[in-house]
């Protein structure tokens, strides 16, 4: 079956946005919120086993804090916590310190160009996808995606296929004509518990991940000769040789 659709991650692979993003945007609510609570890199790290923001939250007080989780109101509490986190996070992508990462923007174009559909399928808010594209892309971008499948639109996070399959669902299309794009073994996992073909950019928190399953793994798609740039005619190749 031909390629018709590439669905895309966002956390880590559309943008570098973990370490410098949203680790510090939920260290700012944790401030707001006058806890003392630090999430340095390497905490982080461990944390992001944990796949959705509050249930990141929720595992930091099962691992650190437990008596807290049987205060009442906690889960109003985690929930105020992570929606002061996202604004913390829309502020600091507004202000461009979050590019997408290297062979991104160029890919997307070469897809829309060929006429390839193109979606999205993520545990993180719409809100935070829809800033990331207009600040981070070009404005308008969020439209070029003709399904956003974000935050709580199911409720198993990956690494459960559910998000993937609610995407494929929406476009109309069986798994054998998409293609996905992720950068951690939860979203790898996820993918190919949906039956997608799946390409996957590691980054620092990644990249010493196992990736059994992936079609290919890179360390990113590329923009110059130097970083030998993937194509979409090497991406069409890919899936047709998953597909054989």
């Amino acid at each position: 079956m031909p390629l018709q659709a590439l669905i895309f991650d966002v956390d880590g692979t559309l943008a570098d946005t973990e370490r410098d993003g949203h680790r510090p945007a939920f260290n700012a609510a944790f401030r707001q919120a006058g806890l003392d609570w630090h999430w340095d890199e390497m905490l982080y790290g461990e944390l992001l086993a944990v796949t959705g923001g509050k249930e990141r939250i929720r595992h930091y007080l099962e691992r650190d804090h437990r008596a807290l989780l049987d205060q009442p109101g906690i889960d109003t509490r985690i929930a105020a916590l992570h929606q002061a986190k996202t604004q913390a996070y829309l502020s600091l992508v507004a202000s461009g310190a979050l590019p997408l990462r290297p062979g991104v923007a160029r890919l997307i174009a070469e897809a829309r160009t060929a006429g390839l559909r193109l979606a999205i399928a993520t545990t993180t808010t719409a809100e935070n996808v829809a800033a990331l594209l207009e600040h981070s892309l070009a404005p308008g971008a969020a439209s070029w995606f003709e399904v956003i499948g974000a935050g709580d639109v199911v409720p198993a996070k990956k690494p459960a296929p559910d998000i993937y399959q609610w995407v494929l669902a929406k476009l109309g299309l069986p798994a054998a004509a998409c293609l996905a794009f992720e950068d951690s073994d939860n979203g790898l996992r996820a993918a190919r518990g949906a039956g997608l073909t799946t390409v996957v950019t590691t980054n620092a928190y990644t990249c010493r991940q196992t990736f059994h399953g992936a079609c290919v793994v890179l360390p990113e798609l590329g923009d110059d000769a130097a970083t030998q740039p993937v194509t979409l005619k090497q991406i069409r190749a890919w899936h047709a040789a998953a597909q054989a």
